[in-house]
């Protein structure tokens, strides 16, 4: 597995996404993903929308997901 397919099949699922995948060893990942679609909803929410465009590749092939999700206003307040 790899950054640049995570980052393909999240935004295949959250088509209006801006994602940004980074991991090296080939199954712990972090990412970004700031999407309008998250307004409102809270983070647990968002994150389980993010999982159910990997599917079963969670827990197997991509073992680890450090995620970071926030809608565009978010990703312009600094933290």
């Amino acid at each position: 597995m790899d950054s640049q397919t995570i980052e393909q099949m999240i935004r295949a699922g959250l088509p209006d996404a801006d994602v940004t995948v980074s991991g090296d060893d080939g199954v712990h990942f972090e990412a970004v993903v700031t999407s309008a679609s998250f307004a409102g909803k809270p983070t647990l929410q968002r994150h389980r929308m993010v999982y159910a465009t990997l599917g079963s590749l969670m827990g197997n092939e991509i073992h680890a997901l450090a995620l970071r999700t926030e809608t565009p206003p978010e990703s312009d307040t600094p933290p």
